[in-house]
């Protein structure tokens, strides 16, 4: 019987969550690069992707990592458990959320280290610097197993980066990272920059282009984001009102779900902006894509969360920029690795209102200035975002990581 060839286990958090199709789309591509797959989900998720099971974290085992795992690593690996314990006891964690995220992250290694000696990973990758990567670290320590993970915006910035960032990206074959922010971001915090891999995400076929609107009037606005902080959408509201109070006609689509709901829905009452404001709550990808398919601008009014987290670039701008959706957006974070001011769109301060009131205003009014903004946005998507180029990157990273 020929010997099985050998797999990646990919690692995620809550996959397949429809909110991060990017993530569908890597798996996908790299399943038609025909590599072996083993995918698994820390919390929630589950169920089956394009034909491949994802295997959940039932969080019931955490009881048998806490009363029977742990002891027996005690006595079979004591180096491992004190360093572990040491650093548990010694560092403070940058926040509970972030402690919990690392616990996951070991818990999980615990648990499933035996059904995975069973059948040994040629290459364990984490798709995010939180509890993934914790898991691949420690199955590190425990067999030698190669790792990588990715490293994001999330994983660098919130509460000024993970618990463990550091120590995990140490013995990493490489680390993805998916903006030149991250890049320089982790270079300037000790990260050798040769196991760095800036690889962009990207969509698996580019949309139609559609036509500009002839006459833009009233401006269709369309945002879509978590309703979150970093997202600056109580700064947009006030964008919505310098509008109304300039006279320039406009509607706008608040497309997502999240914690502010109900506070940025009051602070719209409060604005008058009930009669220019929809509020669409989570839509489904077509969903999305119908919405800017609507739309003449997207807004993205991104800024630095009181936590320190912050976007990278956001998917649905490349996404809107594809689709002929012109851009206009904060110069927070790595948005303007892709919205260039005057090239591929426009770029305006959140504390500065009327700054977005003139942007608007130009792009309602200005025929060209909209064109060639429109066609430079559509070939900076073709050239960075194409999915099957940028996975073509990330496969070849996965090889070289699991030569010998």
């Amino acid at each position: 019987m020929s010997p099985r060839p050998p797999h990646i286990a990919l690692l995620f958090t809550t996959f397949p969550k429809t909110s991060e199709t990017f993530l569908q789309r890597d798996v996908a591509a790299l399943q038609a690069k025909g590599l072996r797959l083993k995918l698994y989900s820390l919390w929630g998720g589950g169920g089956t992707f394009n034909g491949l099971p994802v295997q959940a974290f039932n969080k019931w085992r955490l009881l048998e990592v806490f009363l029977l795992i742990i002891p027996w690593q005690c006595l079979r690996r004591p180096r491992l458990m004190r360093d572990l314990f040491e650093g548990v006891f010694t560092r403070r964690a940058p926040s509970w959320l972030n402690f919990w995220e690392n616990m996951l992250g070991a818990g999980f290694a615990g648990s499933f280290e035996p059904e995975m000696r069973r059948d040994p990973p040629a290459l364990v990758h984490g798709a995010w610097g939180g509890a993934p990567a914790t898991a691949g670290w420690i199955l590190w320590r425990m067999h030698g197993w190669r790792y990588s993970c990715g490293a994001h915006a999330y994983d660098i910035y919130e509460h000024g980066g993970d618990w463990w960032l550091l120590e995990k990206l140490q013995h990493a074959r490489f680390i993805h990272t998916s903006t030149d922010m991250g890049r320089r971001e982790l270079a300037a915090r000790g990260v050798p920059a040769d196991k760095i891999q800036v690889i962009r995400r990207g969509l698996d076929s580019f949309p139609a282009f559609k036509p500009l609107r002839v006459k833009r009037t009233p401006l269709r606005l369309v945002c879509i984001a978590r309703l979150v902080e970093k997202k600056g959408l109580e700064h947009q509201l006030r964008i919505y009102a310098a509008l109304k109070a300039a006279g320039l006609a406009f509607e706008a689509r608040l497309v997502g779900d999240g914690p502010l709901r109900t506070s940025l829905e009051m602070l719209a009452g409060q604005l008058q902006l009930t009669d220019v404001l929809k509020f669409t709550g989570q839509l489904t990808q077509p969903e999305v894509w119908a919405q800017l398919a609507w739309a003449d601008v997207l807004l993205h009014t991104g800024v630095v969360a009181a936590s320190g987290d912050r976007d990278g670039l956001p998917n649905v701008i490349p996404e809107a920029m594809a689709a002929g959706v012109l851009v206009v957006t904060s110069p927070v974070s790595a948005t303007t690795e892709a919205v260039s001011q005057e090239r591929t769109g426009l770029v305006a301060d959140v504390d500065l209102p009327l700054a977005w009131v003139v942007a608007l205003r130009r792009l309602g009014e200005d025929d060209a200035l909209a064109e060639r903004l429109r066609t430079g946005a559509r070939r900076w998507v073709e050239e960075n975002y194409d999915a099957h180029q940028n996975t073509a990157r990330l496969v070849e990273c996965f090889e070289e990581a699991m030569k010998d």
